[in-house]
């Protein structure tokens, strides 16, 4: 039986390998294009500006949670220490008979 020769179709662009099927050099030719080159450098360029609007966002989170913790939390605590001063005294008016005055609002 004589062996018989293989002539396949050549695609622009890409360098003739016998022992390649069609499957792969399509695929090298699909992932040589420059359609896929500005997506993967699209895709690279979303991701990198991405990373930096987390690390700013984060930033900021920490700032506003460490001025939180300084400025407001006190200011809370101060403010349930009078509200039991007001009701202590209250209940001490109450207990001696003195007429109660209404609490300030």
């Amino acid at each position: 039986m004589a062996s018989r020769g293989r002539k396949g179709i050549s695609l622009p662009g890409t360098i003739d390998n016998g022992n390649e099927g069609i499957l792969a050099r399509v695929s090298n030719t699909v992932s040589q294009s420059p359609i896929v080159h500005r997506s993967k450098q699209a895709a690279s360029d979303a991701a990198y500006v991405t990373k930096k609007l987390l690390k700013s966002t984060g930033r900021a989170a920490w700032i506003a949670g460490t001025a939180f913790l300084i400025l407001v939390v006190p200011l809370i605590i101060e403010m349930d220490r009078e509200q039991q001063m007001n009701e202590l005294e209250m209940q001490q008016a109450s207990l001696l008979g003195t007429p109660s005055v209404a609490p300030q609002k």
